[in-house]
């Protein structure tokens, strides 16, 4: 049966014509369309793919440059990284024993005994005295490096040191600075290959202390050599070019690495997808990171003498000073843990979906008892039922912020965020499902007559 032919339409009818395609031209431009998404998804697939593996190379930089940057220019922080130091047996050990043997090297025993040897000479005194009194020296000396050792631990050991300690260190954070530039001022300096540690207050208040005790020789302990080599490197210029670099960086190379891994998640074609793959790497380059310190760790403890530092000392100076960095790799990496889990558990996979389905069902039950008990909530309950991904969205940015703004977060303060997040999560599950059926059945008729 044929149709009868159209009539123009009016000019003010042009608005309500279609233009209908033939099959085949509708054929090809549905290919075209088809084409050009998948074109689209193939560019925002690379692109994201860029920049993923740019966020993962600037991550442990970025780790790294946040921790000299903190150290450097934060003196509350640096005093935090090297006053326990001042507490540590092996460390403790070192300064004892070294301070002892110089305070022993300056008192001249010898001279000591042969005064006495003359003086019995002179008085008379038999061979066999004299004899005695020469073979003294030995026992002299003991009984002086004894007691210099029992009033160099108590100096040492004591509140009062760990106190100057953090005093000297506080007033003198500058020197770090000065390490890394080059300079010799401060507590702290780089010479010749090697980071020294001024010990000379410790050294003046172990003289007073030992010329107070009677030790009147004490007071001729030289200035010189007041130094303790902590590290010994002959890349030592390299690595102050580098922290130099670093220390700039510190501010801005963390910013700019979370925000290309956001620009990698929003521009790729699966944001939940791209997120957890983000994660995972961020957490592998974290596990390389902690690698690298143990690596690091090992060939610095190979490559210092233990004439210049005993192994347990340099290892106790290693581990107080990159602890601080150590903490926020961890604290980075379980971040990274749990940011891949919640983003996998939003999936379609079956684990995903048995989680989210027995967490459903339990605080459905626990909602369903309070309601029978006679606690409902009413509307409230049924607003937070019918937004409920946006007030999970809330809360999990809300603990994301937190995270952010905490002032350097630790592995405690993660667990810690993360558990009153989940918790309050639950609650408000909870209180949407105690709302009532009748009122949820009520709230969802009215939507339906609601033009």
């Amino acid at each position: 049966m044929n149709s009868a032919p159209r009539d123009p339409p009016h000019p003010g009818e042009a608005g309500n014509t279609h233009h209908v395609m033939p099959a085949e031209e509708r054929a090809e431009y549905e290919r075209l369309r088809r084409h050009a998404a998948v074109r689209h998804r193939r560019a925002r697939r690379a692109g994201s793919s860029v920049l993923l593996l740019l966020a993962l190379l600037l991550a442990p930089l970025a780790v790294v440059a946040a921790w000299v940057h903190d150290t450097v220019s934060d003196t509350g922080r640096y005093v935090a990284t090297v006053a326990p130091l001042a507490s540590a047996p092996p460390v403790q050990d070192v300064l004892i024993n070294r301070l002892t043997d110089r305070v022993v090297d300056n008192v001249d025993v010898q001279a000591v005994t042969d005064s006495l040897v003359r003086t019995l000479q002179d008085a008379g005194a038999p061979p066999s005295v004299l004899d005695g009194a020469a073979s003294l020296e030995g026992p002299l000396r003991n009984a002086v490096r004894t007691v210099v050792d029992r009033t160099v631990t108590r100096v040492i050991t004591s509140e009062a040191f760990q106190q100057v300690w953090e005093g000297a260190n506080r007033r003198s954070h500058a020197a770090v600075v000065n390490m890394l530039a080059g300079d010799r001022e401060g507590a702290v300096g780089a010479v010749n290959g090697t980071i020294q540690l001024d010990v000379g207050e410790v050294v003046d208040q172990v003289r007073e202390r030992l010329v107070d005790a009677g030790f009147e020789k004490a007071a001729a302990i030289p200035d010189t050599d007041r130094t303790i080599t902590l590290f010994e490197t002959e890349q030592l210029g390299k690595a102050q070019d580098a922290m130099r670099l670093l220390d700039v960086l510190g501010t801005w190379l963390p910013v700019l690495t979370v925000v290309v891994a956001a620009l990698a998640v929003w521009t790729a074609p699966a944001h939940r997808v791209m997120l957890m793959i983000t994660a995972t790497g961020v957490g592998v380059m974290m596990v390389g990171l902690l690698v690298a310190l143990a690596v690091v760790r090992r060939v610095y403890l190979d490559s210092v003498p233990p004439a210049v530092l005993p192994g347990d000392a340099a290892a106790t100076v290693y581990d107080t000073f990159v602890r601080f960095l150590r903490d926020s790799t961890l604290t980075l990496l379980v971040v990274s843990v749990i940011t891949a889990l919640v983003a996998y558990l939003y999936g379609p996979g079956r684990l995903a979906r048995g989680v989210r389905t027995a967490a459903d069902r339990g605080t459905t039950a626990t909602g369903r008892a309070l309601e029978n008990a006679g606690a409902r909530t009413g509307a409230v309950g049924r607003r937070l039922a019918g937004h409920r991904q946006w007030i999970t969205g809330v809360v999990m940015g809300a603990a994301a912020l937190t995270l952010v703004l905490w002032n350097h977060p630790t592995v405690g303060a993660v667990a810690l965020v993360v558990g009153i997040a989940l918790a309050v999560l639950l609650v408000l599950a909870i209180l949407a499902a105690a709302a009532g059926a009748a009122g949820q059945a009520a709230d969802q008729a009215e939507q339906r007559t609601v033009p």
